[in-house]
């Protein structure tokens, strides 16, 4: 062995060392970005799994309770479009600590008493603050990976909304019973402010962030105002972003339901009990789950054998809202309950788990520079589904009794049947990715 062969060597085992620590640490924070989702989930659930009790104790009619849950999403677009957008220049880090931190004291206020003036306020404060957190924190995972590997992480952090709900359902049900809902947020508060300390010792930024990490074919982008909006223009007026955002946005129609409307239709609309009704909602997002990551592995599996995002990703999609949309128009058509609420669990479960392929089509449609106002901006839109949708079925259950939660399914397969189109026909990375140059 020669003396420049035996010096080389050091650099290079020091270069391995570096990498397989790089790895470690993209996990550490990959899992802290799960259970960063988690607690932000719980935070969304607690008011549908307190939908008996909080309107009792507020007086309040179905329409009320609707509204103050669209409340959530007033500022919750607003704040993802310009977080997103401030995710391009500064550390996500910083970003999801202080989003945490807001969450925990967003809760205080209706953790002490008040009216429905006080619960509207407190949600809208929340949902600002949690407006930005999913697509910040899937950017801050994707930063720590390549294009062809972000599947699994895209879809871990997607997977804390499902295990938010999935653990937050039986435990806040139990607080709720025995100790009432304002009990319920105190527990949401202490949690938020866990999770900051957490990251505030573990969390990063990873190296893929920047546009010099473009070597998986994720495109950079020049700097400069003018140059910036005019490749925004061409993201946002791509057949790409369009389909997706489309078809999202029916996805998180079905989310906003299962959250806000779901426990109280297994109650009031299907006969089960308060107890039941709380195992049972945890019930579609663990289908969700499994729905996730057998999307995540068909996904890879596909790409890694030379498919098209078109595909693997724009195709997959589209049929797992298409399953959904059936699902849910079967449920006027069967007999008992127990048939209407295995359709129910399927529709939601299924139609609620196309954000990971809504993502990581965008992450790869967007040049580095320019991801985070991409993701929020879709998310920004995406999310108005959440403002609309818990007051229109507020009212359709004013107005129609117990057939208006059957009617708002009806209505939500209609919506899911035209973001499976939306997929199928627009979804094209590839063809739509922002040129280097733009």
């Amino acid at each position: 062995m020669t003396t420049a062969e035996t010096s080389a060597r050091p650099p290079r085992t020091r270069y391995t060392k570096a990498v397989r620590d790089s790895g470690t640490r993209a996990w550490i924070v990959t899992g802290l970005l799960v259970v960063f989702m988690m607690v932000n989930f719980a935070d969304k659930a607690v008011f549908g799994l307190a939908a008996d009790e909080i309107r009792a104790d507020l007086g309040l009619s179905a329409t009320e309770f609707g509204l103050a849950n669209s409340a959530f999403f007033l500022l919750f677009s607003v704040a993802a479009v310009a977080v997103g957008l401030l995710a391009d220049r500064v550390s996500p880090k910083w970003l999801l600590l202080a989003m945490a931190l807001l969450w925990s004291v967003a809760q205080v206020p209706a953790a002490l008493g008040g009216g429905l003036a006080v619960l509207i306020g407190t949600r809208i404060v929340l949902g600002a603050a949690e407006g930005p957190a999913f697509p910040v924190a899937q950017q801050a995972a994707l930063s720590w990976f390549p294009n062809h590997r972000r599947n699994l992480p895209g879809a871990l952090v997607t997977l804390g909304v499902t295990l938010g709900v999935i653990t937050a359902a039986p435990g806040l049900t139990w607080v709720i019973a025995r100790h009432g809902w304002r009990a319920a947020l105190w527990v949401l508060a202490a949690a938020g402010l866990l999770w900051a300390a957490a990251w505030l010792g573990c969390g990063a930024d990873g190296h893929h962030r920047d546009a010099a990490a473009d070597r998986a074919g994720v495109r950079s982008a020049p700097s400069g105002r003018s140059v910036a909006w005019a490749a925004y223009r061409r993201i946002f007026g791509s057949r790409t972003w369009i389909g997706t955002t489309v078809a999202y946005f029916t996805s998180y129609w079905v989310v906003a339901l299962m959250l806000v409307w779901m426990p109280s239709y297994l109650r009031n609309g299907l006969g089960h009990s308060s107890e039941t009704a709380g195992k049972l909602v945890a019930v579609p997002w663990a289908l969700g789950a499994v729905a996730l990551l057998a999307q995540a592995a068909l996904t890879g599996w596909l790409m890694r054998r030379g498919v098209s995002s078109r595909w693997a990703r724009g195709r997959v999609g589209a049929g797992l809202l298409l399953v959904a949309a059936l699902c849910f128009l079967a449920v006027p058509f069967v007999a008992g309950t127990g048939a209407k609420t295995a359709l129910l669990v399927a529709g939601f479960g299924i139609g609620g788990s196309f954000a990971t392929v809504a993502i990581t089509t965008v992450a790869e449609l967007a040049p580095a520079e320019r991801r985070g106002g991409a993701l929020g901006t879709m998310n920004a839109v995406v999310t108005t589904a959440g403002l609309i949708a818990p007051t229109v079925v507020g009212r359709m259950i004013d107005s129609q009794g117990g057939s208006g939660y059957q009617n708002a399914v009806v209505l939500s397969a209609v919506l899911l049947l035209l973001g499976a189109v939306a997929a199928f026909a627009l979804i094209d990375p590839a063809r739509d990715a922002t040129p280097a140059d733009a």
